[in-house]
Order: C-alpha cells, then structure tokens, then sequence
C-alpha cells in the first residue's frame, strides 16, 4: 500500500476512534454523579406527585440513599414526548416504573411485578368476585380504562354492554379518571371497577368500604401481570448494571416499601407475594 494511502486509512481510523470515543464521553456526560435525577409525571397519584407523597417518590428516596447522592426530578406529564422532554433531553437519568419491553428506553431489571384486579364494595355481593367470568358479574356496570388488557377479557366474558370506560392517556393535573371509578363503585353506580394495581391498591388500602382483589385466575390473553423496570438512555450499559446490583441486593426492602404503600405484588408466574 503507497505510504499516502496507508497514512490516510491510519488518520480516518484514528478520527472513527475519536468520535466513538467522543459520543461516549456525551453519553456519560448526561448522567450526573452528584444526583439521582429522577423523570417524573407531577401528577400521577399514587405512583408519583410533585409534593413527594407517591410510592415511586418514596423508592427514589430509597435509591437515592443507596447511591448517597440526593434526589432531585424533571417534572413532565406522562404521555407524548415525556420521554423525549426528560431522559433524552439529558434532563434526568432515570424513569421510576416503568413497564418492561418498551424500546424508548432501556430497561432495568425490574424490581416489582403487579397485576389488575378488580375493586368491589366490601359489602357488596360481588365481594366475592375474583375472575372475569364469574356469573355475578353478568348484570353489573363495570368501569375499566379504555385500551388495557382487562377490557379484552371484559369483551370475551360477554361484558362489553356492561363496560364503563375511562379514558387512558389524560392530563392528571385536572382529570382524574380512577378517583371517577373508585368513587362511582362507593356510590354504587358501579359495580366494580378493574384497575391496575399500583393504581388502584395504595388508593383504597385504608379504605373502610372499597377492596381490591387481584386477579390472578384469568385464562388466554393479554395477561394480567406485568413486570416493571427502571428506565434508562438506550447506551448507558453501566448505570443499569449499578441499578441492577442495587436491585438484587435490595429487593427485600423495596418489596417492604411496595407492601406498606398498599402496592399488589405477585411473583413472576403471577402468584400474589403476601407482606
């Protein structure tokens, strides 16, 4: 190879090395080493609220204290461009609950599995209700958020006419469809209501006359149990693998955080996780 051209492979393979190593360094950059930045919805109780009541507030305080670093957020509503407005931005590090699988960020191991259940009067007679296809059921009017998974097995039980929907992506800073549901089952203008569980259990935990009932017997698809994560940017391998070892080590703690909160927790086969 002529001397001009072997220089000129070496310069452009030294220049592919720099900006590789370049982008590197803007990844790293964008994650703080002085604190844990956490994205956050401002209004999306119980999980989290700007005045720091909600259980993923709580377990950020928790994480926070295991890396000694303090908390701090990057409030957006969750929705549209919320990922692209917080993580992306470079604005926070981190996604607290956040479903497995979805490709916008990098998923954590997760740290808790839940599920839907369906929330009745204690003293109502489908108290006793803990799958879709029971008869009581047949005659009830059933509130459910549009687009998620109970609202097929409501369908194929039969009980489309019987549905009551919510809508599923609104501004939680002036709606509040779950409070809606949760308050028509105490009226009695529902039913019942079948909600996602850290939606719905922390909501009604010290309730005197709603219960929520996990269920955990239905049969065919979508399921009903859902592992969640942490959400991190796509290229940051090593602070999943330090969330990850923060996990592991931790998980009877964040379980006990999960349990006081009033969140459902099952394991991975969906079997309910008692405190």
């Amino acid at each position: 190879m002529p001397l001009q051209r072997s220089l000129g492979v070496c310069l452009l393979v030294a220049a592919l090395a720099a900006a590789a190593g370049g982008a590197s360094a803007q990844v790293a950059d964008l994650r703080s080493t002085t604190q844990f930045r956490v994205c956050a919805d401002p209004a999306n109780a119980p999980m989290s609220s700007q005045d720091g009541t909600g259980f993923e507030n709580r377990l950020a305080d928790y994480f926070g204290e295991l890396l000694e670093m303090p908390v701090t957020y990057s409030w957006f509503p969750s929705g549209a461009g919320f990922i692209t407005r917080t993580l992306r931005a470079g604005t926070c590090d981190v996604v607290m609950g956040y479903a497995q699988g979805d490709e916008l960020v990098q998923n954590t191991n997760h740290y808790y599995t839940s599920v839907y259940g369906i929330v009745t009067r204690r003293d109502s007679p489908l108290a006793s209700v803990d799958h879709l296809t029971d008869p009581a059921l047949k005659d009830a009017d059933i509130g459910v958020v549009a687009g998620t998974p109970p609202a097929t097995h409501l369908a194929r039980a039969g009980l489309a006419p019987n549905m009551r929907g919510a809508d599923l992506m609104v501004d939680r800073r002036v709606e509040d469809p779950l409070g809606e549901l949760l308050e028509g089952v105490r009226s009695g203008d529902l039913g019942a209501a079948v909600l996602w569980g850290p939606l719905a259990g922390p909501r009604i935990k010290d309730d005197p006359d709603l219960q929520f009932t996990p269920l955990l017997k239905e049969e065919g698809g979508p399921r009903l149990f859902y592992r969640i994560t942490m959400g991190v940017r796509l290229e940051e391998q090593e602070w999943k693998r330090q969330l990850n070892s923060l996990i592991r080590r931790n998980q009877d703690e964040i379980n006990q955080i999960l349990h006081e909160a009033g969140v459902p927790l099952v394991d991975d086969y969906g079997r309910e996780l008692l405190p």
